[in-house]
């Protein structure tokens, strides 16, 4: 049960009421006027301030890094509302730390200010200040612009022809960011670094491909002083953090007597693993417990696929039996037998080892961090933007799987259950909203594979060449057949009973 609890009227959130919020919320212990800024950050939302804003934090609160703090920007349109709300609570947020038993509550300020949403000019003019030496992303595995079939940048991507053509006024993150380096160079400053947040593999190499690649379709010279000059350091973030809705406002308020409309409720663990690869300096994060090592390369594959391949796994089959929370689907042993048998049996033989890591120990530890119920994450999220997870959390370990000539009946089984779910409607007939940035298309090929199987996995998009190998062909053909004639929970049963 939680710890802690409010009472009376909750105090709004800003800088006026900081110091009266109840004894039991934890206040930053540096103050807004000793700040100044070193990081540009893009997508300043819920994952963002759960690991790096908490991180800055600390060393803010040890009087460390108060050069380092954060400026917030954004190109989405939707994240009118939540600058809107951050303006308006002068920029501080409540994390909310949660085990299974208890809930401990902190206000964190690393954050000074939030520009305009989608306002190049003034992204721009912070970029061109010197002050500024990283520019961190945020963007979700979606917004690299990376060509499931090649894994390369895609150069010809509608949204970036569109900023090469207009490349005086960029709207993407990569324009915006190909432009600030411009001002750098023309400038004689040096450049900053680029450091991708983003849960997918080598962010930092996707990072530097989405940004040269870009400047080459602009200027090759460009391109090649950012390629020899700026850097892109890979780094690995570890933390379940649920979006909020009403009732984390709620509970926010009940527990700690706080009127926060943007709350962050997470986890009670937390990794970041860094690559030291800054070219214009950095925090001392690993004095904030940050893990800063030479190569992030295997810290991120053990995670990418047990962690968020883990959650692949179970969402889909979840939402089709109509389970709303992730800890509700480890409590349904089909589910749950299904996630540890696909884990151990499929996709942990495929991880390489792990510097001081026991794989089966991580996994045990990333199952029981799923069921942690007061997390309370929802299986919507974790179905959410499958055309661009399942290519960085599923298919990536098929494909090392088909290599090996090693069985993927699971995997194949995980693809049905995506698969039927984009059908749009779950076993018992509750209609399924729209859940992807491509869900029409989703429809459509899900639709099409109701006559030919096979429709499904030659989505280049998502599967690159992998749905023209006949041993994938014949497994996805199999399991989508089985999911739509013997239903899932049959299906499940199957192949726990065939792995064991």
């Amino acid at each position: 049960m939680d710890t802690c609890t409010g009472s009376g009227a909750a105090a709004t959130l800003n800088l006026e009421n900081l110091e009266g919020l109840p004894s039991n919320v934890a206040r930053p212990k540096y103050s807004r006027e000793d700040l100044s800024p070193g990081i540009l950050h893009f997508g300043p939302g819920n994952f963002h301030k759960a690991h790096q804003a908490v991180y800055l934090d600390r060393l803010m609160n040890e009087g460390l890094d108060q050069d380092w703090s954060i400026i917030g920007a954004s190109v989405m349109p939707g994240d009118s509302k939540l600058r809107e709300i951050t303006l308006k609570q002068d920029l501080l947020s409540t994390v909310v730390t949660q085990s299974s038993t208890v809930s401990e509550a902190q206000v964190i300020a690393p954050m000074i200010d939030y520009l305009p949403i989608g306002d190049g000019e003034a992204i721009l003019a912070t970029m061109a200040n010197p002050t500024i030496r990283i520019v961190s992303l945020t963007v979700t595995e979606g917004g690299y612009f990376v060509d499931a079939a090649t894994g390369k940048f895609d150069k010809q991507h509608p949204a970036i022809q569109a900023d090469v053509a207009g490349y005086d006024n960029p709207q993407t993150v990569f324009g915006l960011i190909v432009k600030g380096l411009e001002q750098r160079r023309a400038a004689g400053a040096v450049p900053f670094t680029v450091m991708s947040c983003d849960n997918l593999p080598h962010n930092g190499r996707a990072a530097r491909e989405a940004v040269v690649g870009f400047a080459e379709l602009v200027d090759e010279s460009l391109a090649a002083w950012i390629s020899e000059n700026s850097s892109f350091p890979n780094g690995m973030v570890d933390r379940i953090t649920p979006a909020t809705g009403e009732l984390e406002r709620e509970r926010v308020q009940t527990l700690f007597g706080v009127n926060d409309q943007a709350p962050v409720f997470c986890e009670d663990y937390i990794q970041w693993v860094l690559e030291d690869n800054f070219v214009a300096g950095r925090p001392a994060f690993e004095r904030a417990g940050v893990q800063i090592v030479k190569d992030v390369a295997p810290y991120e594959m053990m995670k990418i696929r047990i962690l968020n391949g883990g959650h692949a796994v179970l969402a889909y089959p979840a939402a089709l039996l109509g389970i709303e929370f992730a800890h509700e689907s480890l409590q349904d042993d089909r589910i749950r037998n299904f996630l540890k048998a696909i884990e151990y049996r499929e996709i942990i033989p495929v991880v390489p080892e792990v510097p001081g890591v026991n794989l089966s120990e991580y996994c045990e530890s990333v199952l029981s961090r799923f069921a942690n119920p007061a997390i309370a994450d929802t299986i919507g999220r974790l179905c959410f933007d499958g055309s661009n997870r399942q290519p960085k959390f599923i298919v990536p370990t098929i494909a090392d799987r088909l290599e090996r000539d090693e069985d993927i009946s699971g995997l194949a089984l995980a693809s049905a259950f995506w698969c039927r779910y984009c059908e749009g409607i779950d076993e018992s007939g509750k209609v399924i909203e729209s859940n992807d940035p491509s869900w029409d298309h989703l429809q459509e090929k899900a639709a099409e594979s109701l006559k030919d199987s096979n429709a499904w996995i030659r989505m280049s998009d998502v599967y690159g060449n992998l749905g023209e190998d006949p041993r994938f062909q014949k497994s996805f053909a199999s399991a989508i057949q089985g999911v739509r004639s013997k239903g899932v929970a049959q299906m499940l049963r199957e192949y726990c009973e065939q792995a064991s």
